[in-house]
């Protein structure tokens, strides 16, 4: 079959265009010759190679044309291994350059260490040449005569980038802080005491060395707010009170029940004499019914006993009219 010569130029060409479209996407010749022009050397295979190891040639070649630019002596390798790790190569190259011209003396595998750990190099490099701040939450403490007081403190501190790996964070140093605070309020004798000088909490709080086995290192430790609270003695004093005159009452409802059932036992023990009283007397009419029948008891002796009982009963009335006129009288 016979092809017209400008539909074959029209084939070749598309043919070239699609060979060029899947070498460029297979071979970064563009990142090839960045590279070349800031004068980082690198050969094509090693570009094809980080495309087989499933690698992107520009998140690798990008950082290396910033770190050789920076004059950071960097390779491939380390960039190209600390990536396939999980690590941020863009990050710690900027690190390093944030790092080179602040004069820090940082190496490139402990950027990269630190990176891997979970913490931000960058940041990290930053806080050492700009300080943070960092304020404590209301830490309450009491002194010693019972005055409640509230301190809030502001805490500069300063990455400490040899520390950044195992060190503790700011959880840590704002805990140690809130410690110092309270323990130095604590130990003062009198609320009065702090409040003239705050910087008696900096002072001490600071010479304790809170920042060992941290990541930071602690600038300087500034009082921003003394407050006075609640008199916390007098509160625990007055609960105090009130719990014992709780068990005061509680020991006299006690002490009165006991009472109370002691009287009731009497009372008890009353009606049961009255008892055996009423039985015994009732043994008495029996008694002398059995001595008259046995002759032991005659009848004029049975009626002079009645007539002394009758005699008796009213000796006993009239004693007791006696004493109602007299008190009627009075």
């Amino acid at each position: 079959m016979n092809i017209e010569p400008g539909l074959y130029l029209v084939l070749l060409a598309a043919i070239i265009i699609i060979a060029l479209s899947i070498l460029l996407s297979v071979v970064p010749v563009m990142l090839w010759i960045s590279a070349l022009a800031s004068g980082v050397r690198i050969s094509i295979i090693t570009l094809i190679a980080m495309r087989l190891r499933r690698v992107t040639p520009s998140r690798i070649v990008n950082p290396l044309i910033k770190a050789t630019k920076a004059g950071i002596d960097l390779s491939i390798n380390q960039l190209e291994s600390h990536f396939l790790a999980g690590g941020n190569v863009d990050r710690v190259v900027n690190a390093l350059i944030a790092a080179h011209r602040a004069k820090i003396h940082l190496e490139f595998e402990r950027a990269a260490a630190i990176d891997l750990a979970g913490r931000d190099v960058l940041q990290a490099v930053q806080m050492s040449v700009n300080p943070r701040v960092i304020e404590t939450p209301n830490v309450s403490a009491v002194a010693k005569n019972g005055i409640e007081v509230k301190v809030i403190a502001r805490v500069t501190v300063r990455a400490n980038i040899e520390r950044l790996v195992g060190g503790a964070g700011e959880e840590t140093i704002i805990a140690r802080v809130g410690e110092g605070i309270v323990t130095t309020v604590g130990s003062s004798d009198s609320h009065k005491d702090v409040l003239e000088n705050p910087d008696l909490i900096s002072r001490t709080v600071l010479g304790k060395g809170l920042d060992a086995g941290t990541a930071f290192e602690i600038l300087s430790i500034d009082i921003a707010d003394v407050d006075v609270g609640k008199n916390i003695g007098a509160h625990l004093q007055t609960e105090q009170a009130e719990a014992d005159k709780r068990i005061a009452q509680a020991k006299a409802e006690e002490r009165r029940a006991m009472a109370v059932a002691a009287e009731q036992e009497m009372k008890a023990k009353v009606v049961e004499m009255r008892a055996k009283v009423v039985e015994s007397e009732s043994q008495v009419p029996l008694a002398m019914s059995e001595a008259l029948r046995s002759g032991k008891l005659g009848v004029m002796d049975y009626m002079n006993f009645k007539n002394i009982d009758a005699d008796t009963q009213m000796r006993s009335t009239l004693g007791k009219m006696g004493e109602g006129k007299s008190d009627k009288d009075s």
